[in-house]
């Protein structure tokens, strides 16, 4: 007899629930700088999760002027991908009923700073190449299907499939002076 997914089991009222009521499936994720250290132009903290409230220190790369002394946003996107890439592998794995006995995501992502110092209008601002490592050793001896382990886990990983689609990013600033007397 088949047992049932860990995965399975936490997936499937969520499952019905959604196909009962799409608007439930919507959720967001999100993140808030409040403009600690003002007067460092080289660290912030992020406040993670709305509801957690993760305060997480960020530095600026050494390639920009920073100090390079603490994980800076390129990282904090790879480190997104990687984090979701290996869990969506996990939750399908598990899943698939495949035991999981190694696994290793590295992610490096690349990028000409040029663009972002204002040097040259014909270099991007933005993330030239992004590259994952998977390294995944499983029980299973049909290599097919550790090879169809990782094409579900990139169809159903939120952010690798964010970034290679592109998406519309909205920003509606607020602005306000101080009225010195």
């Amino acid at each position: 007899m088949k047992t049932i997914s860990k995965v399975y089991n936490n997936q499937y009222p969520l499952i019905n629930e959604y196909s009962k009521n799409p608007e439930k499936a919507w959720v967001t994720d999100a993140a808030t700088i409040e403009g600690k250290y003002l007067d460092d132009p080289f660290h912030t903290e992020v406040i993670i999760n709305d509801e957690l409230q993760v305060p997480f220190k960020i530095g600026v790369h050494r390639a920009v002027g920073g100090l390079h002394d603490l994980p800076n946003p390129g990282d904090m996107l790879s480190a997104t991908l990687a984090c979701c890439f290996e869990s969506t592998m996990r939750m399908v794995a598990n899943r698939m009923g495949i035991k999981l006995l190694y696994t290793r995501v590295r992610v490096e992502s690349e990028v000409d700073v040029r663009g972002t110092l204002c040097m040259s209008k014909e270099v991007p601002v933005s993330f030239q190449e992004i590259t994952v490592w998977i390294k995944v050793i499983t029980d299973q001896a049909d290599e097919d299907r550790t090879i169809r382990l990782i094409k579900a886990t990139e169809n159903s990983c939120i952010i690798y499939q964010t970034l290679i689609k592109g998406i519309k990013i909205n920003i509606y600033p607020e602005i306000s002076k101080l009225l010195v007397a």
